[in-house]
Parts: C-alpha cells; structure tokens; sequence
C-alpha cells in the first residue's frame, strides 16, 4: 500500500509556485497544469494569446502575429515582432528617376540606401568657338570632346605710345583710384571715363582719357604686339603670361624719349571664349588696368600705383553679367603705363579658347 503523506504547509507551497507561474509575462513552456485542454491567457513578448495544457504541461504561448509599419528612406514597409522584439524594417527595393551629366538614369533604394544613378553609356553633342562635335559619356564622366579646338592662345594687343608730356602721362601724383571708368563698355568696346572734364587725383579729364585707347595723329602712335598665353607647369588647367619688364616697344614708335625704355603706352587686347564653368581671371601689374567680361567691368586697377593684383571667379559673377554655361563671350583687357621706373604685367587664368581657331 501506498501511502501520501502531505505534510503541513506544503499544499500552500505548490499554490504559491502555480500562481507566480499564472502571473507572469510570458508563461513558462512545460509548466505544470492540471486539466488536459485546459487553456489560459498568455503574452509572448508581442501580443496576448492562448497556451494549452497537454500531458501535464502548458505548452508554448500561442499568439497572432504582430506587424507595424515603418519607414525608411527607401519608403514604406512594415516590420515584424517576434519572442517580444522587433525586427528590422522591411521595406520593397523602389526605384526613383535620377540625372547626372550624361543624361537621365535611374538609381535604385534597397536595404535603407539608395545606389548610384545608372545612366546608359551615351555619346554627347560639345563644342567650342571653333566648331561643333561629339563626345563620349560613361558613368557620369564626360570624356573628350572631338570638336576643332582654337590655336594656342595668343591675344593680338594694340599698343599705343604717348609722349611723356601728355597730360595724363608721367604725372607727380599717385595712388589706386578705383572707378575711372563706368562699369559697362562703351558702344564702341572701349571703357567711359567717370568723371567728365573735371579730373581726379591721377587723371586730367574725359578729353585726355578718351586719346588712351584710340588712334589719334601726333598724340599717340599705333602698333601690335603678340600676348602669347602658356600653359603652367604647374598646373595644366592654367594659362599664363608673366613679365616684371614689361616693355613691349622699346626703341618703337616716339622711341624711349632719353629713357631705358620706352615708359608711356597703353595696351587693349581681346578674345573671344566658350563659358564652361569653374573659370577664373587674375591680373597682377602697375598701372591701370581695367577687364571686362561680356561687356562688363570685373576689375578695375585703376591709378598710378605699384603692383596690385585682383582676380575673379566666373561662376560667382555669372549670374551679374549674363554669363550661360556654353555661350561664346567677349573679354576686352585694357592697360596704361604711365610712369617711369617700372611695367609690370601678369595674367592669370583657365578661361580655354582664348586663340583663334585653325
């Protein structure tokens, strides 16, 4: 025979152990039940369900499955709970038009980021002053443009020499004066003088100033000079013309009038150039000198003064002068030497195309 002894205060024991069971989050898998079938309400971490009683124990937490929708910078999906955690968010691959330099493509979002814009390979229409052509374009890079290019720049300059007895030349002032001439050229592309007949610090009227840049017998005498531009060894995107001696007619035209050289003349020189952005000028010399870009004055060095340099960035003023991306443009340099002792004239630029075409 069998005997069950419960001793004293076991029977609360078991309650104890069955209702802490019943109580908590989540219930125990193989928990100790009573009644067969029997069910009760259960949490599985996600959502409120039912667990069974088979054989003595509960089983697991049955429950719905739990899903919320999310978003990521592909779009919308919706991710799923599962043991009480969410995974991640799942969101279908979206595609999204897309552009860059070679034309029109389409780029794809999967796993929360978005690809690179997939343009086909194409061939593109370019050109330059000279011409038009093609040129091949392959994952968002351009490559060589096969139209006729312009020669090696070379700006033909007009130099016209003055006595040194002009009123404007070899005077006993001097300083930068800036604003000599009205910021647009004339109709005739040469620079307005400011100020009518009553002068400034460094010139003497309209009258004297309006003989600078244009033939006028027994004031001045004509030539022309090459301003051949060379590419920088130090960098290729770069052309140049520098020289801290700069007299071009020395000897030439009213001669050096008892001088070294040759001090008193003015220069004008101009070309023509295709706008593709990112060009920049720079001018460093004595003494004025005023550049125009598409009619308009972007520096202006103006005076009797010692070397002074200014420089522009085409993008940044573009919008100001009427500047296209692919537009044809004029550039018009004006220059005046007009003291002794020294001629400094100095350009600096990636403006392309300055030279004539073939």
């Amino acid at each position: 025979m069998i005997r069950l002894v419960i001793r004293p205060g076991l029977p609360l024991l078991f309650g104890l152990l069955t209702s802490a069971c019943g109580s908590r989050t989540g219930l125990d898998v193989n928990a100790v039940c009573g009644v067969a079938g029997e069910t009760r309400p259960c949490f599985d971490g996600c959502a409120s369900g039912l667990q069974t009683c088979d054989s003595g124990v509960w089983l697991e937490c049955v429950a719905p499955v739990v899903k919320e929708a999310c978003s990521d910078v592909c779009g919308t999906g919706e991710r799923t709970c599962v043991q009480g955690t969410f995974g991640a968010c799942v969101v279908p691959p979206s595609q999204r038009p897309c552009e860059n330099v070679c034309g029109i493509g389409i780029e794809t979002c999967e796993n929360a980021a978005w690809s690179a814009c997939e343009v086909p390979d194409t061939i593109l229409p370019c050109s330059s002053k000279c011409g038009d052509g093609t040129q091949p374009c392959s994952s968002g890079v351009l490559g060589a443009c096969n139209a006729p290019q312009p020669l090696p720049p070379v700006l033909e300059a007009t130099v016209r020499d003055f006595l040194a007895s002009h009123p404007d030349m070899e005077r006993e002032e001097g300083r930068t004066e800036r604003g000599l001439v009205l910021p647009e050229l004339g109709d005739d592309d040469k620079p307005v003088y400011a100020h009518g007949t009553q002068g400034t610090f460094t010139t003497s009227g309209e009258a004297a100033f309006d003989q600078w840049y244009r033939d006028v017998p027994g004031v001045n005498q004509t030539t022309t000079v090459p301003l051949p531009l060379l590419r920088s060894a130090r960098d290729e995107r770069l052309y140049l013309f520098n020289s801290a001696a700069f007299f071009p007619i020395d000897g030439d035209l009213f001669g050096n009038e008892g001088n070294v050289h040759n001090y008193h003349f003015t220069l004008e020189a101009s070309g023509t150039f295709l706008y593709q952005g990112g060009e920049r000028f720079r001018f460093l010399g004595d003494d004025d000198v005023f550049v125009f870009i598409n009619r308009t004055l972007v520096i202006d060095l103006g005076g009797l003064h010692q070397s002074l340099s200014q420089e522009v960035y085409l993008d940044g003023i573009a919008p100001k002068i009427g500047l296209e991306l692919g537009g044809l443009y004029p550039l018009h340099i004006f220059f005046a030497e007009r003291k002794t002792l020294a001629s400094n004239f100095n350009i600096e630029t990636s403006i392309e195309g300055l030279g004539d075409c073939p």
